[in-house]
């Protein structure tokens, strides 16, 4: 009976052990991690430099990787270190000392802006009252329809003389075209409504009222030859028929949305801005189709939709670009851009993707090997040319932009105040791609 009260002791004794280093190795685990933020790479770099101080931070892409580059001065102020970080996970990647040749280098980059790609191929003063929003090219009759807040602008795509106007549309933010049909569509989004314009005289013709308030993003669907409207407010979208002018009905969007982008076969993809998703649509049967969720992509603006490659480029306000394959919605890659993207386009010829950014950068993308993308460059545009429109017969980009003062002082009623554009400062600018 000793033994055997021995050997059980013994037994449960191992099987002590055992529980204790099984439960060691669970704790050593790695937990899932998260992306890491700007915040937290700054944070991190002033652990791995103590005592330093930031002098600049960049998201870039450097040996195919996506990470956190930081430059962080010793507290001695002697010497510059550089350190990494990978973006998706907040890895430690690198830590070196910057030569005092390198920091002249990255100074001399700093104080002269790079130059455009292939330069500034023109620079349209087009001046006028109001804002501005989308831009669309005409390629055929080489103008350009530019949305100012109550009219849209017609310009000459190569000289830049103002040669039309439409007048009434209230809040306008998007320009749609349908060549076959001879006729435009404008997004007016403080009256709610759609202007139906002949394409070549610019008469308006008709204006309809949508089912949903503030309609933003406008797309003629090929397809269906329908006219479909992304209310912001009216969290929708309506469906209008291009030839008659009439309501074809209306689809939920269950958030608000951005801008959308049409295959041409039957479906349209259209981004959600609060809700961080792309929706796919059927515009025959009007129903969306799917949800797919785009993290770790935060409010999704621009897209661009390579339809024989069938992959989706969306610009995101994180700073993301984001490649979806349009099959089933899988994230097939994501490049850092600049902040505050509004836009993105496909030059079909030349393989390339525009990002443009209100900070006063142009993000060109290319693919370099099957679902392998990478950033070639990053043009330096002027500020608040947030938005693009891509001539695809000259390759030219035309990106607007205007000059602003101080914002006023802020109030109760408007407690984060714009600053005010300043008068006759609107301009086109036109830059080559490579």
């Amino acid at each position: 009976m000793g033994a055997e009260r021995n050997g059980d002791s013994l037994m449960s004794l191992l099987r002590s052990v055992r529980v204790v280093l099984v439960a060691s190795s669970l704790l050593a685990l790695p937990l899932a991690a998260a992306e890491m933020t700007r915040q937290a790479a700054e944070a991190q770099a002033l652990k791995d430099v103590a005592g330093g101080k930031i002098l600049s931070i960049e998201r870039e892409v450097e040996n195919g990787r996506d990470v956190w580059s930081l430059d962080v001065r010793t507290a001695d102020g002697k010497h510059v270190m550089e350190v990494q970080y990978l973006a998706s996970t907040g890895a430690f990647v690198a830590k070196k000392e910057e030569t005092p040749k390198e920091q002249a280098r990255e100074k001399a980059a700093e104080a002269s802006p790079a130059s455009p790609v292939s330069g500034a191929v023109a620079r349209f003063t087009v001046g006028g009252d109001g804002g501005w929003d989308y831009l669309v090219v005409d390629a055929p009759s080489r103008r350009l329809f530019v949305s100012r807040s109550t009219h849209v602008m017609v310009v000459d795509a190569d000289s830049g003389k103002v040669v039309g106007n439409i007048p009434e549309t209230e809040g306008v933010h998007g320009i749609a075209l349908a060549p076959e049909l001879k006729r435009g569509f404008t997004s007016n989004g403080r009256s709610s409504t759609v202007s139906i314009f002949d394409l070549e005289t610019l008469a308006v013709i008709s204006r309809v009222k949508t089912t949903g308030d503030n309609p933003d993003a406008i797309l003629f669907e090929p397809f269906t030859k329908r006219v479909f409207t992304f209310n912001g407010r009216g969290k929708n979208t309506t469906a209008i028929d291009a030839a008659s002018g009439a309501v074809a009905g209306t689809i939920a969007l269950g958030g608000k949305p951005e801008f959308a982008a049409s295959d041409g076969k039957g479906r349209v993809f259209v981004n959600i801005e609060d809700t961080n998703e792309i929706v796919v649509l059927d515009p025959a049967k009007l129903t969306a189709e799917a949800r797919w969720p785009l993290a770790p992509c935060e409010e999704p603006t621009g897209m661009a939709l390579d339809v024989k490659k069938q992959r989706l480029f969306v610009g995101c306000g994180n700073r993301l670009l984001m490649v979806v394959n349009v099959k089933d919605g899988h994230i097939v890659a994501k490049l850092p851009i600049g902040d505050g993207n509004d836009a993105v386009a496909l030059d079909v010829e030349k393989g390339l993707v525009l990002a443009s950014n209100g900070e006063g950068t142009l993000t060109i993308v290319k693919e370099t090997a099957p679902d392998v993308y990478g950033i070639i460059q990053t043009v330096a545009t002027q500020k608040s040319a947030r938005t693009l429109a891509l001539d695809p017969k000259t390759h030219h980009v035309f990106l607007p932009a205007a000059k602003f003062g101080a914002p006023p002082a802020a109030t109760v009623e408007n407690p984060r105040p714009r600053p005010s554009m300043v008068p006759g400062s609107f301009e086109i600018l036109v830059v080559g791609t490579p």
